[in-house]
């Protein structure tokens, strides 16, 4: 594969793990957690884990964020910003 495809995957897994952890909301948190674990999904994909790929879509891209967004749904607020 192109060495540039690469480049601009792991940057933008980068971007994405960065964000999450920094991200105040916890609705956008979850959501970029989903976002990084497809991308690492894209890189196991192209390095040749296909099996790995499959595992990470599936639990890390949809179960977990289903799980977390629907946490999110049940939590409440404390105090009105």
């Amino acid at each position: 594969m192109n060495w540039q495809i690469d480049l601009i995957t792991l940057l933008l897994v980068i971007i994405c793990g960065i964000g999450a952890i920094s991200v105040k909301d916890l609705l956008g948190a979850s959501i970029l957690l989903g976002a990084y674990s497809f991308l690492m999904c894209v890189l196991w994909a192209v390095m040749g884990a296909v099996d790995v790929a499959f595992t990470e879509a599936t639990v890390g891209a949809g179960v977990s964020t289903v799980i977390c967004v629907a946490a999110v749904f049940q939590t409440t607020r404390r105090a009105k910003n």
